[in-house]
């Protein structure tokens, strides 16, 4: 698969991308076929996006998350720990590698609005109702495929089923 696999795309051109490079239909293509669909239909949530907490509050990112994350022994992510033994860091880091789609920051979290931008194209900007806890004009994942980029990190793309 090229790196459009790494972008969120329409059903159409994913299913035409992939056929373009495997040539055929086994029951691999079929189920990878069926997971994004199923993808395309998921419910959007701002844990997508940005890291959140247990209630949905949106987390800030540690002091030095950086450095502390490219040590050796940070780098595992331990999914069994208890969530109050966790310090701010591993939280962090959990709800960090949940999120389906990369590179997006909060740029505005008012009273009942947040707003998060992409980093990497600021007009790729959504604005998530804290009140209705929803995304104001985009309901599912097939939504945003009216955004030029919206890229998928390695767990959306573990989801699908395509190969990190």
């Amino acid at each position: 698969m090229s790196t459009t696999a790494l972008k969120l795309v329409p059903m159409i051109d994913f299913v035409i991308e992939y056929y373009s490079h495997e040539g055929y239909a086994d029951l691999h293509t079929l189920n990878l076929m069926n997971n994004y669909a199923k993808f395309l239909r998921m419910p959007l949530s701002l844990d997508m996006f940005v890291p959140v907490d247990r209630s949905g509050n949106v987390l800030k990112e540690p002091k030095n998350f950086e450095s502390w994350k490219s040590l050796a022994h940070n780098q595992v992510i331990d999914e069994d720990a208890d969530y109050a033994e966790q310090n701010e860091y591993k939280i962090y880091q959990k709800a960090k590698g949940k999120c389906l789609f990369g590179d997006f920051h909060v740029a505005y979290n008012g009273f009942s609005v947040i707003r998060i931008v992409a980093f990497y194209n600021h007009s790729v900007e959504l604005s998530f109702n804290k009140t209705e806890n929803a995304f104001q004009g985009f309901n599912n994942v097939e939504s945003l495929i009216h955004f030029d980029e919206i890229f998928l990190t390695k767990i959306a793309l573990k989801k699908i089923g395509l190969k990190v």
